[in-house]
């Protein structure tokens, strides 16, 4: 009898165990460096998200990685053989994102990336079957500037682009999207992240005369080539990709971004969408959560993909806890086998649908065009 109390009593302190244990979560963000205007409002963010899921509490261990690829990489060590964490959300960089790719798929530990380029996780391989993200594909929104471009009678397009990952993954992605809209691409330039000046590629440009000119950068040095095109003269149409949607590209641009097309995740202008778009509710509630807490117009798309990924983590971790505990690799195998289950799941930037072969599981809904009017972020209406 003795024996058999003793073994309940150790079967109910380990079930109670199970019920309490803590899940870490461990981020890496840039919010210093040349994407800090990314990774800022991506830390914000971090900050409202739920400190309890399916009755367990959520610990966030939240490192700044500065814009740097190496500083990714040990953050993304440190945070799995240090702190033992059971996911990690980030980081916000493409060429961050991908050096991180090696070290979760060698300690098999789940990512969700809030960076844009299809190559984090395509093709889904022995290493990236470890490896989401939140933020629409590159050939995704390539689509939508090219058929922007096409049906306002754009015949040519020159093309400037950060000198890395991000850079040149649009430019191919977005070159076979202009040759299925019969645009050529007459121009092709880069540019480091870091640069202050541009004013050799931006005259290449020029000399090219382009129709239209598509600036393939994020956060706020995306504004730097065109600024120099104004200085310059350039009168053609003016495109940015959705690595720019947060204010202070508005804010850095100023005039200079007058009039500049680009697509964007519905959230960015959640406010001005009709009430029967798909993704109106769920981006609301993204916005007046955030700016509840940080202010008034102080939302960002970059914040978005950090709750989108929260959201996804979320709806992971019960269906995890169900074959295990977590602090063990059998939990965070689990978590990866739960998020390629998630089904419909509205977030701020789209409806995802994960799969064995797919881990972003965004369609069509997930994008708008967008044009910066008076200093504003305008929706454009399909119709």
């Amino acid at each position: 009898m003795k024996l058999f109390r003793s073994i309940a009593l150790v079967a109910a302190l380990l079930t109670a165990g199970v019920a309490h244990a803590d899940i870490n979560v461990g981020v890496t963000l840039s919010a210093t460096g040349p994407a800090a205007s990314l990774g800022i409002p991506e830390k914000n963010t971090i900050a409202l998200m739920p400190k309890t899921i399916a009755g367990q509490k959520i610990n966030y261990i939240v490192l700044d990685d500065a814009s740097d690829t190496t500083a990714a990489v040990s953050n993304a060590r440190k945070l799995i053989v240090e702190s033992k964490v059971d996911i990690v959300l980030g980081s916000t960089t493409t060429p961050n994102s991908l050096a991180m790719i090696d070290v979760v798929a060698e300690n098999q530990t789940p990512m969700i990336s809030m960076a844009a380029s299809y190559r984090i996780v395509e093709p889904v391989d022995a290493k990236k079957r470890w490896v989401f993200k939140t933020p629409q594909n590159d050939i995704m929104m390539s689509l939508a500037i090219a058929e922007h471009m096409a049906n306002n009678g754009v015949k040519t397009v020159g093309f400037i682009g950060f000198s890395d990952a991000y850079g040149e993954g649009w430019f191919q992605e977005f070159s076979k999207a202009a040759e299925l809209k019969k645009i050529h691409v007459v121009a092709n330039e880069r540019y480091a992240r870091t640069d202050t000046s541009v004013t050799g590629q931006v005259l290449k440009l020029l000399a090219a005369k382009p129709d239209a000119i598509l600036v393939a950068g994020s956060g706020t040095p995306a504004a730097l080539p065109q600024k120099t095109l104004k200085e310059r003269g350039y009168g053609g149409k003016l495109y940015q990709t959705h690595g720019v949607a947060n204010a202070d590209f508005l804010r850095v641009g100023g005039k200079d971004v007058e009039g500049t097309w680009l697509p964007a995740g519905p959230v960015l202008v959640a406010d001005q969408l009709p009430a029967s778009h798909p993704l109106k509710k769920s981006a609301m509630a993204y916005v007046s959560t955030y700016e509840a807490a940080y202010g008034k117009g102080s939302v960002s798309t970059f914040g978005a993909h950090a709750w989108d990924a929260g959201q996804l983590m979320a709806a992971a971790i019960p269906a995890a806890l169900k074959k295990a505990q977590p602090g063990t690799p059998a939990f965070r195998a689990a978590l990866r086998d739960a998020l390629e289950q998630v089904k419909e799941l509205r977030g701020a930037h789209g409806i995802f649908n994960m799969s064995t072969t797919d881990h972003l599981g965004l369609d069509q809904r997930a994008r708008v065009m967008v044009r910066i009017e008076k200093g504003a972020w305008k929706y454009q209406s399909a119709e």
